[in-house]
């Protein structure tokens, strides 16, 4: 049967259609399986690094176990350092810690090994117990004040809720692992915080040995030990994330980047401080020293604006000035020719010349002064004893009371116990324990005391030498400024000879201040070790003490020196004094010595101001710049945590301590010479501004974490604020009697002028000697008989009077700011009332909780006793009484 042409054309045309079809099934099954493919593969990759967790973590491997502490160390051929190293690490083991090591090769620099540390809960138990740590049983009903009225005023100043209280306040007691059941125990994992678990794993590194038991040597212990000679390269805690970006894992906390974007920020410089969180991350000594500072600066707002007050009336009165106007007179200060000021290329010169530098002077040198001054010696009162009551309350609020007797001082340092061989039994623990002979101990005591004195000497040979150049250099600057030959005229009209000493004598005084400051740390250390001081409480107080004493006669003794002996012992023309046998003792500046004690204070506290912001801000920031950014160019897949808190600095244990000595020292310039530049306080405001953010931004981003330790208060330093402070009241009052005018004025105001004005003080203040070949008398100034009388060139009975009312007002000004000083500390108590009755509370109700807790247990254990064995109600009251009678219901506040 044939097929018509129509028919085969269908047929062909299904052949090629379905060969069509079938190119384009298996054409586009290939696409699709691409797609399918190019579609899986993120979640695969996705299941891939959850199995290879990411290394910027603060976990083992396993992601359970938290690390607590990090060593790191450089793999060499140093046997005896691996020997050390496996003992060691041993010894952790043994007791109780978890150690996982991350090889070299997983390490960016292909050198590093890191050994990480994990306590588990049966090792934060025991030691928990004996580091008497407090830890919540119940949360608490007491009320921590009322709202403010005005709330609204202080909002802008205030930071987040969840930044300023990051947990609930709770009853706490020291742990007892006894009544495991009687605190707050939710999870064991988180019962103890980060700062508090690396407490608990330094205090057993620092204690743990590095030998074999069979060969005991009492040297070789501890991590600082291992540290000195190499073994390790460091050991840190770990920070729990990056600073500008939060943890990955929901089960970190992330405080370092809350501490960062709310604290460490220099915009945030309007803000208060989150004490609290301070406190949590870093503990509690380092929240003591921010909470202080931010105290301190706080106060200085109110010393700020009462001494810009003060300037702003020396500018107000600037034109009222007539003393300064006599002296710019052509017809008064234009005619009297002054003796010369220096030996050999001096020349006379006429008062007038002296026209700026006593205008200026006024603005110092003025009635507000006198006010000024003794606020100040009021103000530093209200200052400690407000800080006192501010101290007691985050004494309470941070678990601090009692403290310092339970754990500082009877912890013993390493060091004490590795050195002091000898051993005797403690009356109080029974225990025995290491101790320094007498003998041992008074020898090192002279010879520490001899470094002393060498070392303070050496800073008063320093200053005679900076006088000794006043001396000679002041000759040529006379020459140079006073000479019409030169080109420097229009300089010579602003700057006189003293001001130019003055001001080159200053840079050189503070340049030899910085360099004799490197040597001094190091000598306070090392005298410091070699007392050998038993625990590290009384370590640090004495390396206080030491180094504010070196710093005390480096920083001020050149103020002293302008403040209270230049210009007093000059003598009168054909009787001057000089020093050596060679140069003539140091005149004032015709405007008074006042005004070269401010630019020395203003040279001296403003160049130390800037070179300490200089080494904590930029010279840490450049040399870190490369780590940092290294740190967030390497992805946290790549960079580990440790890795990244390893190539930032260490913060020492005396970190710390230099903070508060800068502090300290800028304070005893704003009290003990505010008299003469009432703006210092205004300068310290805006320097610590900056300071607390600068210190903030170095813990935060530039600083490993440091260990948590605990604190109550600032230490010695309170000690030293207070010496300071009654200082200051005398400095003060002398600087007003010896170094400033006001007393002449004001004697010559009330008891030699004849229309109660200051008309003619000028003149008044002058003496007349004679040179046989001048043609006219030459005028010094001072107050003695003139040529021809019968007592010439003594002083005049106004010298005596003067004198008198100087002592007078130095006696008037003490007392009553003394009285003053005395009865705003008795009116203001040391600890506040309302936290008096706080810890009374706390007391009676952990008195009365662990009295509940104790009859319950008992209950449970005669009920136990009971289902084997029956016990009377007689017998069961009285087991009741016996315990109720050992407990005390009530613990009176010390």
């Amino acid at each position: 049967m044939s097929t018509s042409p129509a028919s085969s054309l269908r047929r062909r045309d299904r052949e090629t259609l379905l060969k069509c079809c079938m190119s384009l099934y298996w054409r586009w099954r290939g696409v699709c399986v691409c797609m399918c493919v190019y579609a899986l593969l993120p979640l695969c990759f996705s299941s891939l690094s959850q199995l290879q967790p990411t290394t910027d973590t603060v976990f083992f491997r396993d992601g359970v176990r938290r690390i607590d502490f990090v060593l790191s160390y450089v793999d060499d051929k140093d046997g005896d350092k691996k020997q050390e190293r496996r003992e060691f690490e041993a010894n952790l083991e043994k007791a109780g810690l978890e150690l996982e090591t991350e090889d070299k090769s997983d390490s960016k620099d292909q050198k590093t090994y890191f050994l990480k540390i994990h306590a588990p809960w049966d090792v934060l138990a025991t030691y928990a117990e004996v580091l008497k740590i407090k830890v919540p049983f119940k949360t608490s009903d007491i009320s921590h004040g009322q709202d403010m009225p005005l709330e609204w005023v202080s909002h802008p100043f205030r930071l987040p809720e969840h930044i300023m209280h990051p947990q609930p306040d709770y009853f706490t007691y020291h742990f007892d692992k006894s009544k495991i059941n009687f605190f707050l125990i939710s999870d064991k994992d988180t019962f103890f915080p980060p700062s508090t678990r690396n407490r608990i794993v330094f205090y057993i590194l620092t204690r743990c040995p590095y030998y074999k038991e069979n060969q005991k040597d009492k040297d070789k212990t501890g991590i600082k030990r291992l540290l000195s000679n190499g073994t390790y390269t460091a050991a840190f805690p770990l920070h729990d994330c990056r600073y500008w970006k939060r943890a990955r894992n929901a089960e970190c906390e992330s405080e370092r980047y809350n501490l960062y974007k709310h604290w460490a920020r220099f915009l945030c410089f309007y803000k208060e401080q989150p004490l609290n969180l301070i406190r949590k991350y870093y503990g509690e000594k380092i929240g003591i020293y921010f909470a202080w500072l931010g105290f301190y600066t706080e106060m200085l707002f109110f010393a700020a604006i009462m001494g810009f007050i003060c300037f702003t009336y020396g500018l107000l009165s600037y034109d009222d000035n007539i003393s300064s106007k006599e002296i710019c007179n052509a017809s008064i200060g234009g005619s009297i020719v002054m003796c010369p000021l220096c030996d050999g290329k001096c020349t006379f010169w006429k008062l007038s010349s002296t026209c700026l530098s006593s205008w200026q002077s006024h603005l110092f040198d003025n009635e507000g002064t006198v006010f000024f001054a003794i606020f100040m010696g009021i103000w530093v009162t209200l200052f400690l004893e407000l800080w006192k009551r501010r101290q007691a309350r985050l004494e309470y609020e941070w678990d601090l009371v009692d403290f310092e007797e339970e754990q500082q001082q009877l912890q013993i340092r390493p060091e004490f116990e590795i050195r002091c061989t000898k051993r005797r039994l403690n009356k109080i623990t029974q225990e025995m324990e290491p101790y320094l002979p007498i003998s041992s101990k008074g020898a090192r005591f002279c010879l520490s005391g001899a470094t002393v004195i060498f070392w303070i000497s050496l800073i008063v040979a320093c200053v005679i030498g900076v006088i000794a150049y006043r001396l000679a250099v002041y000759v040529n600057f006379a020459s140079i400024i006073k000479n019409p030959e030169k080109k420097i005229q229009l300089v010579g009209r602003f700057i006189t000879p003293q001001l130019a000493t003055s001001v080159t004598a200053s840079c050189i005084n503070f340049v030899i201040i910085m360099i004799l400051n490197f040597f001094y740390e190091k000598v306070a250390v090392w005298i410091t070790d070699m007392e050998i001081p038993k625990t590290h409480l009384e370590y640090e107080n004495t390396l206080t003490r030491k180094m504010f004493l070196f710093q005390f006669v480096n920083y001020y003794s050149s103020c002293f020196y302008v403040a209270f002996f230049k210009g007093k012992f000059v003598g009168y023309p054909g009787n001057y004094s000089k020093m050596f046998g060679r140069w003539r003792n140091e005149e004032c500046d015709p405007g008074g010595c006042l005004i070269e004690l401010t630019t020395q204070l203003v040279i001296v506290m403003v160049g130390k101001q800037l070179w300490g912001n200089i080494q904590e801000a930029l010279l840490p920031l450049m040399r870190n710049l490369w780590s940092s950014r290294k740190g967030r160019q390497h992805p946290e897949t790549h960079y580990s945590r440790w890795e990244q808190d390893h190539v930032l600095q260490n913060f020492s244990q005396l970190g710390l301590f230099y903070e508060y000595l800068e502090m300290v020292i800028q304070f005893g310039f704003i009290t003990l010479f505010v008299a003469s530049f009432p703006l210092a306080p205004f300068l310290a405001l805006l320097n610590n501004i900056l300071e607390i953010r600068v210190d903030a931004w170095k813990f935060t981003t530039q600083f490993r974490r440091p260990v948590a330790s605990k604190a109550r208060n600032i230490g010695a330093w309170q000690e030293i604020l207070n010496a300071v402070a009654i200082l200051s009241v005398v400095t003060n009052a002398f600087i007003m009697a010896f170094t400033s005018d006001m007393i002449p004025r004001m004697v010559y105001l009330y008891a030699y002028s004849d229309k109660a004005s200051m008309t003619g003080y000028i003149n008044n203040s002058l003496s007349i000697y004679n040179i046989s070949e001048m043609p006219n008398p030459n005028i010094y100034r001072d107050y003695r008989y003139p040529p021809g009388h019968e007592k010439e060139y003594t002083h005049t009975m106004q010298f005596w009077h003067i004198l008198a009312a100087k002592l007078a007002f130095i006696i008037i000004m003490e007392h009553v700011v003394f009285v003053v000083k005395f009865f705003v500390a008795w009116m203001i108590p040391d600890i506040p009332s309302d936290v008096k009755a706080r810890i009374k509370r706390e007391r009676y109700l952990i008195q009365e909780y662990l009295h509940n807790y104790e009859v319950e247990q008992l209950k449970m254990q005669l009920s136990a006793s009971y289902i084997t064995e029956p016990v009377s109600e007689m017998s069961l009251s009285t087991e009741m009484s016996l315990s109720t009678d050992k407990l005390e219901v009530l613990s009176e506040c010390p």
